[in-house]
């Protein structure tokens, strides 16, 4: 576990830019009040991003993603059996295209969101 720890550490301290972009965007509850939790373990793994709350993972993919295919499929399978949804995206296409990045993070956000108010009889 101790490993485990030191390597969240690390991994905190090396965003990439991509993972810098997002995050100045999410932390602190920024993102539509959605609290999100970076290079953070679940089970064996360590996720990008999540929100606890609505059991949403970010990653941010780098080349080295196209290469371990199967390792990603063996991860996301993990991830998703314990009921997580999983929402990727290319380093490159969050540089770019930041905004709509986030517009369809707070899209899966907002999927199961409750309504505000209760709607009327």
């Amino acid at each position: 576990m101790k490993k485990n720890t030191e390597r969240v550490k690390a991994l905190r301290h090396n965003l990439t830019d991509a993972e810098k972009f997002l995050w100045q965007r999410m932390r602190n509850r920024e993102l539509s009040g959605f609290k999100f939790r970076r290079q953070h373990p679940i089970g064996p793994y360590i996720v990008d991003f999540v929100c606890i709350e609505k059991r949403i993972i970010i990653e941010v993919d780098g080349g080295q993603h196209a290469e371990n295919t199967e390792l990603d499929t063996q991860r996301s399978k993990y991830l998703q059996e314990r009921g997580y949804r999983i929402l990727r995206f290319w380093d490159n296409e969050v540089l770019k295209e930041g905004t709509t990045v986030l517009d369809v993070i707070l899209s899966s956000l907002a999927k199961d969101a409750p309504s505000p108010t209760p709607s009327p009889p």
